[in-house]
């Protein structure tokens, strides 16, 4: 909400047009993938689930109707789900 217009717009631009693929492969570390299942402007099945099946060995977290701000709405199942996944 703080952003300028130009800079919301470069942003969304850098993301659509930047292919990760090949990075995301070469992670080797562990790697925690949290998302929504009903996110609306980031679709579930072309990042979350695809980003976790590129990653090796990543663990995948879906919540059940989650939207995009997942961070407001599930704040403490996903500071439960980070702190579980630190402790390992």
């Amino acid at each position: 909400m703080q952003a300028s217009s130009k800079a919301t717009y470069d942003c969304i631009n850098a993301f659509f047009y930047s292919d990760f693929r090949d990075d995301l492969k070469k992670f080797n570390i562990p790697t925690l993938v949290v998302h929504g299942t009903d996110d609306q402007i980031v679709p579930i099945e072309t990042t979350g689930r695809a980003v976790a099946k590129l990653v090796p060995n990543a663990k995948l977290i879906e919540y059940a109707g989650g939207p995009h701000g997942i961070t407001d709405t599930h704040k403490d199942q996903l500071n439960n789900d980070l702190l579980e996944f630190v402790k390992k």
